[in-house]
């Protein structure tokens, strides 16, 4: 068995030969950016390892450009890219179309009624309701299920998923090589003409999303809860996956007008890595891609949050594992202190040598797990830098907010050790060669740093920002960020359930 510095010496001759393959000069050599003439970028990079590639879809819109009174509506437009176009999962598009436009007329009278403060009438409401699901049954004929991605599927797809987040919207999976025109054919298409077919459907698989998620998930109230609390202002307060009633409000309309505003080229950066060829793959992305209309980029004005000037709380009293998490307001990741707290990240949260995990878990025996992390609820605007501690039984939630200052207590007033942060930049190199190992990853970082930074070769730069980091830096952002009237306190108290029960009440 290897001692633990022959290890450590062998990986780091490991990752300085991969780093010497993968270093920013020979994927600059690779890769080519390019803006089409309606506003889109597509980055190719050429990786012709094995034939296959990997393209990464990232729109710049999330929830937190869902419209008042309709959250949740970004993370829905998701679930309708999947469900085709007039030419894909029809078997009658213009019979289906003139229905789905019923169906929309129908959804109007019955909501007006419904959401009527005085005068409703409860019988007329009924008859609105059963005309608006009858419309939707009547539509429903004319689908073809799931066609979109068994297209895909049946054409070698890989590992096809989706995901929304508050700051942005992306589109993956991997194809054989000799795919690559259906590919750009099929994820241009769907936002070229997406039809909202079966949205009520979808809109009920996301309501139960929700309660899943959130509603019967002690952790996933406490989250929103939370975040609610730490935002009083800013749009990360509401919820990416929407408040109930406005899952059970906003209609197929909303979702195609939440399209047409921020589906635009403009807003989207579409990263192709793999076995291709550079001009041939600019010329097939220009053919389909370039279909999509220009429009100017929408406003991206948001609620600036003011300080904050005292802590708060949000406490759940639950038959559960007792939980204590606790965030501070920081920056967006255009602070020129981004790699401090990264650097602050790592030191206190990776691995079984990080300082929380030491102290929490390892000695002190009052978690089974610590850490402490940044971009919650995302990173694009000002967000919370959060430490949380998972508590063993007979644990209390105080003894985790007193070890877990501690431990800040020491970030303020002592300097990390010269081998702490050694290894703070040793990990950073190692993680960043990790994640260009793969086509996906590839992908998926390069479409994000060119559109957060408009270059995706930040990628390689966020390493060296966080070579510069020094002592006095962490102790300084440490000093700054994390005090008491900057900070929001949740808990989830164990409440134990009545006899003859179980569960969380």
């Amino acid at each position: 068995m290897k001692s633990q510095p022959l290890k450590l010496v062998t990986s780091l001759i490991v990752l300085a030969g991969l780093a010497a393959a993968q270093d920013l000069a020979s994927f600059e050599k690779r890769t080519t950016v390019k803006v089409l003439d309606n506003g889109l970028t597509v980055i190719v990079c050429e990786r012709p390892e094995a034939p296959v590639f990997s393209f990464f879809t990232h729109v710049d819109a999330g929830s937190v450009q869902d419209p008042m009174g309709k959250t949740g509506l970004a993370h829905m437009f998701e679930h309708m890219a999947f469900k085709g176009t007039p030419d894909i999962g029809s078997t009658d598009y213009p019979k289906e179309k003139a229905q789905l436009a019923e169906v929309e007329k129908a959804y109007v009278a019955y909501i007006g009624e419904r959401d009527k403060q005085v005068g409703r009438d409860e019988q007329k409401l009924q008859q609105l309701e059963k005309t608006w699901k009858d419309t939707v049954t009547e539509a429903n004929k004319y689908v073809k299920p799931n066609e979109y991605p068994q297209i895909l599927e049946n054409n070698g797809a890989e590992g096809m998923n989706a995901n929304t987040g508050n700051d942005e919207t992306n589109y993956y999976y991997s194809f054989p090589q000799n795919r690559l025109e259906l590919w750009a054919y099929m994820e241009s298409e769907r936002f070229v003409h997406p039809v909202m077919r079966q949205f009520y459907d979808e809109r009920n698989v996301v309501i139960e999303e929700r309660r899943m998620r959130v509603d019967s998930n002690p952790i996933g109230r406490l989250l929103e809860q939370f975040t609610t609390e730490a935002f009083a202002a800013h749009e990360y307060h509401r919820p990416g996956i929407g408040w109930m009633a406005d899952l059970n409000s906003f209609s197929a309309t909303d979702a195609e007008a939440f399209f047409k505003k921020y589906y635009i080229p403009a807003n989207i950066v579409v990263a192709v890595v793999g076995d291709v060829k550079t001009a041939d793959t600019l010329a097939i992305v220009q053919k389909y891609f370039g279909r999509i209309p220009s429009q100017p980029k929408p406003d991206e004005f948001t609620t600036t949050e003011p300080p904050q000037n005292s802590e708060r709380r949000v406490i759940l009293h639950e038959a559960a594992q007792p939980l204590y998490l606790e965030g501070y307001h920081r920056p967006d990741y255009k602070s020129k202190d981004d790699a401090v707290y990264d650097a602050i990240a790592d030191l206190m949260s990776d691995g079984r040598t990080s300082r929380l995990y030491r102290a929490l878990v390892r000695d002190k025996k009052i978690a089974s797990y610590s850490a402490g992390f940044g971009g919650l609820p995302g990173n694009k605007y000002p967000h919370l830098f959060a430490f949380y501690a998972f508590l063993l039984p007979g644990r209390t939630t105080q003894e985790a907010a007193d070890a877990i200052h501690a431990e800040i207590d020491r970030l303020k007033n002592e300097d990390i050790s010269d081998d702490e942060l050694k290894m703070i930049k040793t990990r950073a190199k190692a993680n960043l060669i990790r994640g260009l190992d793969s086509n996906e990853g590839l992908a998926g970082q390069m479409a994000v740093f060119q559109s957060r930074y408009g270059d995706w070769r930040e990628l390689f730069r966020s390493v060296d920002r966080i070579d510069h980091v020094t002592k006095a830096d962490i102790r300084r952002i440490a000093a700054q960020t994390f005090v008491p009237d900057n900070r929001t306190v949740g808990t989830i108290e164990t409440k134990q359930a009545p006899a003859g029960k179980g569960g969380a009440q």
